[in-house]
C-alpha cells in the first residue's frame, strides 16, 4: 500500500516525518533562485579551475590555461607604475635636495615618495607625521633640531645615522658626570641652573652655584645660555622641548648617566633618490629650517 503523505494542518505543506518534542519538520524546498545561484557557482568553480591556478600538487599546482599568477600581475603593475614615475624620479635623482624644494612639481613628487618611505622606515620610532615618541625618539614636526633642520642636514643624518655603525655617523658623547666627575650636590645645582634657562628653577641659590659648574663643564657644547650647537649635536636647553623629560629628576638623571640615542644609517638600506625624497618629506613636516 502506498505510504500516506501527512501534511501540516496549518500550512498544508508536506511533513518529512521527523518529530522532536512535538515539533514536526516541514518539507520546504529551497527557493529556485537559490538553487540557480548554487548551480552557477559550481559551473564558475569548474571554469576557474580550468583557466586559473587552482589545484595543488605535491610539487606545485595546476597553472591553468591562461597561465595567470598574482605575482606576475603585481610585477606588471609595478613596472607600469615605475614607468609612470620614471620622468619625475630621474629629475629628483639629478637634483640636490635644496633644489627640489624650489621646484613645485618635484616637491610634490618627492613628498609623496618620501611619505611612503617614512611610513615604512621611520614611523615606527618617530611616529606617524613625525610626532615622535616621548622619552625615546625626537619630534620631527617642530623647529627644534639637534643636528640642524635644513634639508641638507636632514639628508646627511638620514644617510649616516646617529651613533650608528657608519664611520661617518653623527656622534656626540655627553660625559656621565655621575661617575665621579661631579658630586651629587653639583649635579643638583647644575640641574637647577638648566631649569633657570627656561624660567623653571625652584632654587635661585642652587641655580647660581650651578651656573659656575655649567660654565666649566657644559657651556662649551650647549652654549653659555643653553642655546645648543648643531655642529656638535648639543641640544638646546633654554626652550621647553625635551627629549628625555624636562623635570628636575629627568635632568639630574641625564647629567648623571646620559642616555645616548641611536639611529641607523640608511645608506645601503635606501637608494639615494629615496633618501632625498625622505629628507624633503621630513623637512616639510613643519619644522624644517
Amino acid at each position: 500500500m502506498p505510504t500516506k503523505i501527512e501534511k501540516d494542518a496549518l500550512t498544508g505543506i508536506e511533513l518529512k516525518g521527523h518529530e522532536w518534542d512535538g515539533i514536526k519538520e516541514l518539507n520546504t524546498p529551497l527557493p529556485r533562485w537559490w538553487l540557480y545561484v548554487f548551480y552557477a557557482t559550481i559551473v564558475w568553480a569548474a571554469g576557474y579551475m580550468v583557466f586559473y591556478p587552482a589545484v595543488p600538487w605535491l610539487g606545485g599546482h595546476s597553472v591553468g590555461v591562461l597561465g595567470y599568477t598574482a605575482r606576475d600581475d603585481l610585477a606588471d603593475k609595478l613596472k607600469a607604475q615605475q614607468a609612470r614615475r620614471a620622468g619625475g624620479v630621474a629629475k629628483i635623482e639629478a637634483a640636490a635636495p635644496a633644489a627640489i624644494l624650489k621646484d613645485q612639481e618635484l616637491l610634490k613628487i618627492a613628498r609623496r615618495g618620501g611619505e611612503v618611505a617614512f611610513k615604512e622606515n621611520c614611523a615606527a620610532c618617530h611616529g606617524v607625521g613625525g610626532a615622535g615618541t616621548k622619552g625615546s625618539y625626537p619630534v620631527l614636526a617642530d623647529d627644534d633640531w639637534i643636528w640642524g633642520g635644513s634639508v641638507d642636514a636632514i639628508a646627511l643624518t638620514i644617510r649616516h645615522g646617529i651613533r650608528s655603525e657608519d664611520p661617518n655617523a653623527r656622534a656626540s658623547e655627553m660625559p656621565a658626570y655621575g661617575a665621579g666627575l661631579l658630586t651629587p650636590a653639583q649635579i643638583d645645582e647644575v640641574a637647577e641652573f638648566v631649569l633657570s634657562l627656561s624660567g623653571k628653577a625652584t632654587s635661585t641659590a642652587a641655580a647660581g652655584k650651578g651656573s659656575i659648574t655649567y660654565a666649566e663643564q657644559c657651556a662649551a657644547c650647549h652654549g653659555e645660555k643653553g642655546q645648543g650647537n648643531v655642529e656638535l649635536g648639543a641640544p638646546k636647553l633654554s626652550d621647553q622641548i625635551w627629549l628625555y623629560g624636562g623635570t628636575k629628576a629627568a635632568i639630574v638623571a641625564q647629567v648623571s648617566k646620559p642616555r645616548q640615542g641611536v639611529m641607523p644609517a640608511f645608506e645601503g638600506r635606501l637608494d639615494e633618490t629615496t633618501r632625498k625624497m625622505l629628507a624633503v618629506y621630513v623637512h616639510a613636516l613643519g619644522g624644517g629650517q
